[in-house]
């Protein structure tokens, strides 16, 4: 499952990623991040049996966590299916299916943003 994690300034410098690895044993895959001063946010992606004990063990040590089931929610009366999602998407979550409509697969998010900001009708948004 991908974690949407949220840190404050204060912990930014913090090794959280490498405390939760050891304390809980739990192989963590950093699909992205971005830290700044006013903060960091980072995706990371987790096995599903162990999703609690790490949720627990990061908001533990002072991080927001949101787990994103459904990254991508997509406004199906505004949607035109004119497909500038799919030809800027870095990780092909967009597809066209054989009646020429947009499709997405969701498991593939990395949650970039260049969707919704692409989208002409604004059809799209991120949890």
């Amino acid at each position: 499952m991908k974690l949407l994690l949220r840190f404050d300034p204060k912990i930014t410098n913090e090794p959280i990623i490498a405390s939760t690895v050891k304390k809980t044993g739990v192989l963590i895959n950093i699909l992205r991040a971005s830290v700044e001063q006013k903060g960091g946010e980072m995706l990371v992606e987790v096995p599903e049996e162990s999703v609690e004990l790490v949720v627990k063990t990061f908001k533990d040590f002072g991080v927001e966590v949101s787990k994103l089931e459904k990254p991508i929610i997509r406004d199906e009366e505004l949607c035109i299916h004119c497909g500038a999602c799919i030809s800027l998407c870095p990780t092909n979550v967009f597809r066209f299916n054989e009646s020429q409509e947009v499709i997405i697969e969701e498991r593939l998010c990395l949650h970039c943003g260049i969707c919704v900001k692409a989208c002409p009708v604004k059809a799209l948004r991120l949890l």
